[in-house]
């Protein structure tokens, strides 16, 4: 059993892991419904089946928000002078998690389900909750309005990636400014310069 047990660490220790944190499989970046039909099939679905999406899903739709698609580090979804000022959350039934885009893994924050404690009953049924964090220390700007200015534009080009990822893929998502920060920012941690700007619940629509 000790074995075992230091076995398991040196793996772990090995991928860059810690027990609860998940590594997610490589994502898609081809294929999927041509961009065209994937806009005129994007919407906005608020009920939702509890199905499960599988890690294949979770990893394709992380990258297609906001993954990192160069070899420079550059990401899916632009920001301006290249300042990177997002932290995607990704609040699940085993917990949340903040995804690191570099290393394709899933960092484990809390094992709480708070999903119900953040949002409304009928999003809540989502089995993801994504949530936009922009930290404003990584922005230059001295005028902290400019600051969070910019972030709101650039949080815009996310969440349109997450929408026409799920129009794609036949998956239902909701973009969502109401939810209940307070309670998200303390059970996630946040430093006072995170900002939680908008959430997607994302899942299969309810039959």
């Amino acid at each position: 059993m000790k074995h075992t047990l230091l076995l398991l660490l040196v793996l772990f220790s090995g991928l860059g892991l810690h027990a609860g944190d998940i590594a997610l499989p490589t994502p898609h970046q081809t294929g999927g419904m041509p961009l065209m039909e994937a806009l005129a099939k994007r919407q906005s679905i608020r009920e939702y089946d509890t199905r499960e999406l599988s890690r294949q899903q979770l990893s394709d739709l992380l990258w297609a928000t906001y993954g990192i698609n160069r070899p420079n580090g550059r990401r899916t979804a632009p920001t301006a002078n290249n300042r990177q000022e997002f932290d995607l959350y990704v609040v699940l039934k085993e917990g949340a998690y903040r995804y690191d885009a570099s290393a394709n893994k899933l960092l484990l924050v809390t094992t709480e389900d708070i999903r119900g404690q953040i949002t409304g009953r009928s999003f809540a049924a989502a089995p993801v909750q994504l949530l936009y964090v922009a930290d404003l220390s990584r922005r230059s700007e001295s005028d902290e309005n400019r600051k969070l200015l910019l972030a709101h534009i650039d949080c815009g080009y996310l969440s349109q990636n997450t929408g026409l990822f799920c129009a794609s893929e036949g998956l239902a998502t909701c973009p969502r400014a109401t939810l209940n920060r307070e309670v998200a920012a303390e059970k996630l941690q946040l430093r006072p310069e995170q900002r939680i700007l908008l959430a997607h619940s994302v899942g299969y629509p309810k039959p």
